[in-house]
C-alpha cells in the first residue's frame, strides 16, 4: 500500500449512532457491525483515510468496544502499525481527562493535549455509520482552495425511512441537512423530516488542527456537547462552511430494516462494485480456507465469505465467515453473521442471525420483507 502522505490526521467516532440499531450494538459498537460478508462498518472510512494518505488515525471509543479492539488490533491490516502516528485507540480513562464523553465536543476536548503535540495542519473527523469510499485527499484539496474554516460532506438523498420514526430522534441520533449555495453551506437544519431530496450530512468534517483545538476548549468551558449543533450552527454568521458533495454509492445504517435492505441491495446489479468504487477496502484477515460447497448443495445470488461449509440450499443471502449450512437446510433472503450454524432441515427466510447463532434441526424462522426475524448473538434455537 503506497500513498503520498497527506498533511492531515484522522479522528473516528465509533459510538455516535449506536442507538439506531440497539439489536446489533448490544454486543458491539456501530463501527464493528459486520457488513458485506467479510467487512465491518469501520473498514470503509478507515481504508478511505489510508488510501488518501492519512497515516495517523485516532479512534475515540465510549463504551462496548471490545469487539472493535479485537477487529482493529494494532492496525497492521491498514498499514497503521507504526511507532509514530499510525492507529491509536482512546478508550475512557486511558488518559487523564478522558472519561466517557457525552458528545463530540467532550471527546475532542479530551484529545486537545494529544492534538497539540501533532505536526499535521489539518484534521479529518468522521463517524462510522456510513459505508462508502471517500476521497479525503480531494476533499482536503477543495477545503484548502475554498478558504473555508470547516468543510462538511453531504450526499443528495431522500430522508431514510429509519430516521422518520419519532422514537429514533434523540441526543444520540441527531441528523443534519444543509442548505447549500455555490458550494457553501448557508444553513444547517436539525432533524428535518420534510419530504423530498435533501443534502444529508455525512458527519465528516475537515478543519485546521489549531482552529479545532481552540474551538473545542472554548466550547467545553461553555458546557457545549455537540460539535455541529452547539458549535458550528451558532457560528454560521462568523465562519465559512464549505459543502463537499459526495457522489459515490453509500450505505447509511439508520435502523434494522435499512441495514437489511441496503445489505441485500449489494446482491443486485453492480451495487457492490459501486460501493467499492475501485478502491481497496482493508479488513482483519483470518487466513481461512475457501468456502466448501458440498455435493448436493445449491447456491443462488448470494455473497458468501471464506471458511464456510455449504451443504444445503442458500438463495439471496449474505453469509459471513465460518458458517455451516448443513444438509437439507434452506436459507433464503437472510443475513447470517460469522460462526453461524444452520442444522439439517432447518428453514430460514428473512432472518438476521447475529454471530455464533445455532438454529437447531428442523426449526423454522420465517419473517417477511417488512419485518425480519432477528436472533441475538450466541443464541441457540
Amino acid at each position: 500500500m503506497v500513498n503520498v502522505k497527506t498533511d492531515a490526521l484522522g479522528i473516528l467516532f465509533p459510538n455516535v449512532y449506536d442507538g439506531l440499531v440497539p439489536e446489533l450494538t448490544s454486543a458491539r459498537v456501530m463501527a464493528s457491525i459486520p457488513f458485506a460478508s467479510r467487512y465491518r462498518m469501520v473498514d470503509f472510512v478507515l481504508s478511505s483515510m489510508v488510501n488518501s494518505g492519512i497515516e495517523d488515525v485516532s479512534v475515540v471509543v465510549r463504551e462496548n468496544y471490545f469487539s472493535l479492539l479485537d477487529h482493529l488490533g494494532s492496525g497492521r491490516e491498514w498499514d497503521l502499525a507504526k511507532s509514530s502516528g499510525g492507529l491509536k485507540l482512546y478508550p475512557p480513562y486511558s488518559e487523564k481527562g478522558l472519561g466517557v464523553y457525552k458528545g463530540r465536543v467532550d471527546a475532542i476536548y479530551a484529545l486537545t493535549h494529544m492534538l497539540g503535540k501533532k505536526k499535521q495542519k489539518y484534521i479529518v473527523m468522521a463517524d462510522t455509520n456510513i459505508a462508502t469510499c471517500y476521497d479525503f485527499k480531494d476533499m482536503l484539496t477543495k477545503h484548502i482552495e475554498s478558504g473555508a474554516d470547516v468543510t462538511v460532506a453531504y450526499v443528495e438523498q431522500e430522508l431514510p425511512e429509519g430516521l422518520k420514526k419519532a422514537e429514533n430522534i434523540s441526543k444520540a441520533s441527531i441528523w443534519y441537512t444543509y442548505d447549500v449555495e455555490d458550494n457553501f453551506v448557508k444553513k444547517i437544519n436539525i432533524c428535518d423530516q420534510t419530504d423530498g431530496v435533501k443534502n444529508m450530512a455525512m458527519n465528516v468534517f475537515i478543519c485546521e488542527r489549531e482552529w479545532l483545538i481552540n474551538i473545542a476548549k472554548d466550547a467545553y468551558m461553555q458546557g457545549k456537547e455537540f460539535f455541529e449543533r452547539d458549535v458550528i450552527i451558532p457560528m454560521m454568521d462568523q465562519i465559512k462552511v464549505y459543502g463537499y458533495k459526495h457522489e459515490n454509492y453509500s450505505v447509511r445504517v439508520t435502523d434494522m430494516k435499512t441495514f437489511f435492505d441496503q445489505s441485500m441491495d449489494l446482491l443486485a446489479g453492480d451495487n457492490l462494485d459501486k460501493l467499492f468504487n475501485g478502491q481497496t477496502v482493508y479488513t482483519k484477515t483470518n487466513d481461512d480456507n475457501p468456502t466448501r460447497y458440498i455435493k448436493g448443495s445449491r447456491v443462488k445470488n448470494s455473497m458468501i465469505a471464506d471458511g464456510c461449509v455449504i451443504e444445503g440450499e442458500v438463495e439471496n443471502c449474505i453469509i459471513h465467515r465460518q458458517c455451516h449450512i448443513k444438509k437439507g437446510a434452506v436459507v433464503k433472503n437472510s443475513i447470517i453473521f460469522s460462526h453461524g450454524v444452520v442444522e439439517e432441515n432447518a428453514n430460514l427466510n428473512y432472518v438476521i442471525a447475529d454471530k455464533k447463532v445455532v438454529v437447531s434441526e428442523g426449526k423454522e424462522l420465517i419473517g417477511n420483507p417488512d419485518f425480519q426475524v432477528f436472533v441475538a448473538k450466541g443464541t441457540k434455537i
